[in-house]
């Protein structure tokens, strides 16, 4: 790390030496060392930084009215502040971000309301007790071990369950499919690819199993907080497309549209596959300078959002689809 930041900085004071690099300049230089970018052609190059330059003058604009109270969140130049927002989008859909059907039935059991419980706490956050996915967390409370469990293994092996690789798919296929199978391999022994791969899993490296899952009432925020509160982490599967989530940094963000009661009944009759699928772990949830949110933890690294995390919109008509598709495993 001290490497790199000397790296950096070496080659921001060469680049400052020259009197005709602008400020501009200097920050897409840096920009482009912090995430190892590099470009086919000048002319590329020259095009990814115009475009980065529009983002850059939207970011400081939000960011602006976000210092003023306006905006309730901050926006940030991440990974994806070279493309504009149809080719975030268009390398979202195509990556292992993937597609969900929204039509598709749900198979698991379903949740009911715990007559029980009253008075649920105004704050959860389950990082507070090292949770940081659904089944590992639940796992977790299981055997009081908290273990990271291979991303890559569900995107190489679950196609037989309804999942399509780096085509997309849901959790609940996936949590079918670690139940057959019987188990999860590690992170450390099944790393992330992010590409298609073939299925290399093995029995001696399960990390985790599952007996079943539990699929949420599709859109009722009021079920998600109670689940998140007292069974733990939630898997959920967002619409990640807006440019607000393509540049979001911090804060209760309202990043996509709403999904209330006339887009559910718009949602139950396409059979078209419909959201930017990506597929968090919603970790808790709360109250920040008068705004609901819900906390979700992203994959992509710690350089994006809050440390890798968001707070998006809660009690907003269903932002994002957030309670469209959301389950937690059985353990």
């Amino acid at each position: 790390m001290k490497m790199r930041l000397l790296m950096v900085m070496a080659a921001l004071v060469a680049a400052a030496l020259s009197a005709s690099v602008s400020l501009e300049d200097l920050e897409f230089h840096a920009w482009k060392l912090k995430f190892g970018k590099s470009y086919r052609s000048p002319a590329e190059e020259e095009q990814r930084r115009l475009t980065w330059l529009s983002n850059r003058k939207r970011v400081l604009i939000h960011n602006m009215l976000a210092d003023q109270g306006i905006k309730t969140y901050r926006l940030g130049m991440t990974f994806f502040a070279d493309m504009d927002n149809k080719e975030y989008r268009r390398v979202a859909f195509r990556s292992c971000l993937g597609f969900f059907n929204t039509t598709k039935a749900r198979r698991g059991s379903t949740y009911l309301t715990q007559t029980g419980v009253t008075g649920l706490p105004a704050t959860v956050d389950w990082r507070d007790k090292g949770y940081t996915g659904s089944l590992e967390g639940q796992n977790f409370r299981k055997t009081n071990k908290l273990v990271s469990l291979s991303e890559q293994q569900l995107v190489d092996c679950s196609g037989d369950f309804g999942n399509f690789g780096c085509g997309g798919g849901l959790m609940d296929q996936a949590f079918e499919y670690i139940k057959a199978n019987g188990g999860i391999d590690t992170e450390d022994s099944y790393p992330y690819e992010a590409e298609d791969g073939t299925c290399r899993f093995k029995p001696e490296n399960v990390g985790a199993t599952c007996s079943g899952y539990v699929d949420i009432p599709s859109g009722d925020e009021n079920a998600l907080k109670e689940a998140v509160a007292t069974v733990g982490p939630v898997s959920v599967a967002i619409d990640a497309g807006h440019e607000s989530f393509q540049l979001y940094q911090s804060g209760s963000a309202t990043v996509c549209r709403r999904f209330g009661p006339a887009a559910e009944r718009q949602r139950k009759t396409t059979t078209l596959r419909t959201y930017a699928a990506h597929l968090p772990s919603q970790l808790g949830y709360g109250t920040e300078n008068g705004q609901d949110y819900w906390l979700v933890k992203n994959s992509w690294g710690l350089d994006w959002g809050d440390q890798g995390y968001i707070k998006m919109s809660r009690n907003k008509k269903n932002q994002c689809g957030i309670a469209t598709a959301s389950s937690y495993p059985l353990v």
